[in-house]
C-alpha cells in the first residue's frame, strides 16, 4: 500500500476528531474519508455535510464491514473500543483508536490480544499530548543524570471543572461508557512512563464530593461512579517512589505538572497551561526555564505516523497496544486499591470485564 490510497472510515466523529485526525489525516495526502457513523443519524448525516464524507452508516457494523474500507478511527466513548477494534481487525482494517484505550485492563488485553491475531495490520492508540514538545529534553536529562538518583516524583493534574455541584452529569462520569477511567489520571500517567519504569505497586484513596448530577438528556439526577478527586501512591522499580494527585474540584490549582526529584537536582514539566521545563542542581541558587531547542522539540505526528506505518513505514510507539494495555492495568490497580483500601501489584494479571475490582 506503498503509493495506494488509504480509505478512511471513522466511527464517532467528535470534538477531538474534528479538531485533530481529520484534519491531521487529510494534510497526510493520498488519504481519503470516505464513511463515517455516529451515535444518531442526524449527527452522521451533519458529519458527512460538513466533511464531505460520501458513505453514511447507521451502525459501525456496517461501516467495519464495508471491504472499501483500509482502516478504522475510532473516535468513540471507551465503551465501544474494544468491541470496534476486534470487528475492525477481524475484517481485516488497520485500527486508530481515541484514548483512554477501553474501559478496564480486560477489555485492553482483548484488543491486545486480537492486534496479535493480524501482525500485518497497524494498531495505535491516540497517545496523550502532554509533553510531546520536551520529551526528548525531559528524557535526556534524565539518562544524564540531571536529578541525579531519583527519589521521588510528583505527578499533579488539577482543574475545577467538576467544583460546582450544578454542573451536569458527564459522560466520563459513567461507569457503562467509560469504565474504571479517571479523571486526567490515565493521560498523565502515559505521560510520565515515556521517561520512567512503570509502577510495581499502587495505594489509591478516591472520594465523590458531588454524588448525583443531573444527566443532561434524560433530565434525571443520576449517581455520579467516577471520582471528582484521585490520590495514589506508588513505587517504582530502583527504590522511587511517586505520588499522584488528581482533581476536578480544585480553583486555583497548578494544573497538570510532573516534578522529579532527585540527590543532586530537581525537574519539573509544567505540561498545562504552560508547556514549560524547569530544572536546578543542588548547588544552584533555584530554578531555571530549561529550553527546548528547536532540533530537539517534539509535536503532534499521530494520524502520520499512522499513515506511515501502514504504507509500510515504522510502527507507531506512541501509543501501541502494548503500551496501552499496560496503562489501562495502572488505572484499574488504582480503581481496585480505592475501592478494597489497601495495595495492589502490577502488573495485573488479564482480568474478565467487571467493576475495576478484577474479583
Amino acid at each position: 500500500m506503498s503509493s495506494d490510497v488509504v480509505r478512511i472510515g471513522i466511527v464517532g466523529l467528535g470534538a477531538n476528531t474534528r479538531l485533530r485526525h481529520v484534519p491531521g489525516l487529510r494534510a497526510c495526502g493520498g488519504v481519503e474519508i470516505t464513511a463515517v457513523c455516529n451515535r444518531h443519524p442526524r449527527s452522521t448525516a451533519a458529519a458527512a455535510a460538513e466533511f464531505g464524507i460520501p458513505k453514511t452508516y447507521l451502525t459501525w457494523q456496517e461501516l467495519v464491514a464495508d471491504r472499501d474500507i483500509d482502516a478504522v478511527v475510532i473516535g468513540t466513548w471507551p465503551y465501544l473500543h474494544a468491541p470496534i477494534t476486534v470487528a475492525a481487525l477481524d475484517s481485516g482494517k488497520h485500527v486508530l483508536t481515541e484514548a483512554r484505550m477501553a474501559r478496564d485492563a480486560g477489555e485492553a488485553h482483548e484488543m491486545l490480544e486480537a492486534s496479535r491475531r493480524y501482525p500485518e495490520l497497524v494498531t495505535q492508540v491516540v497517545p496523550s499530548p502532554f509533553g510531546l514538545r520536551g520529551d526528548r529534553v525531559v528524557r535526556e536529562l534524565l539518562e544524564a543524570g540531571f536529578v541525579g538518583d531519583l527519589r521521588e516524583v510528583v505527578v499533579l493534574g488539577t482543574t475545577n471543572a467538576l467544583a460546582d455541584s450544578n454542573t451536569p452529569l458527564h459522560w466520563r462520569q459513567v461507569r457503562a461508557l467509560s469504565g474504571v477511567n479517571m479523571l486526567t489520571l490515565g493521560i498523565l500517567h502515559e505521560t510520565l512512563t515515556r521517561w520512567i519504569p512503570e509502577p510495581d505497586a499502587v495505594l489509591a484513596q478516591a472520594r465523590v464530593f458531588t454524588p448525583e448530577r443531573r444527566d443532561p438528556e434524560s433530565g434525571a439526577m443520576c449517581p455520579v461512579q467516577t471520582p471528582d478527586s484521585v490520590r495514589v501512591l506508588t513505587e517504582i522499580p530502583g527504590g522511587a517512589v511517586a505520588l499522584y494527585h488528581l482533581s476536578g474540584v480544585t480553583h486555583f490549582g497548578p494544573g497538570s505538572q510532573i516534578h522529579f526529584y532527585g540527590d543532586q537536582g530537581t525537574l519539573k514539566y509544567l505540561l498545562v497551561p504552560e508547556d514549560r521545563i524547569l530544572g536546578a542542581r543542588a548547588s544552584d541558587s533555584g530554578l531555571r526555564e530549561i529550553e527546548v531547542p528547536a532540533d530537539k522539540a517534539g509535536g503532534w505526528r499521530v494520524e502520520a505516523d499512522f499513515i506511515e506505518a501502514i504504507r509500510g513505514g515504522p510502527r507507531p510507539t506512541r501509543t501501541d497496544f502494548e503500551s496501552g494495555a499496560r496503562y489501562m492495568e495502572f488505572t484499574e490497580a488504582v480503581a481496585r486499591s480505592a475501592r478494597l483500601g489497601r495495595p495492589v501489584r502490577l502488573p495485573l494479571e488479564p482480568l474478565p470485564h467487571g467493576d475495576g475490582t478484577g474479583e
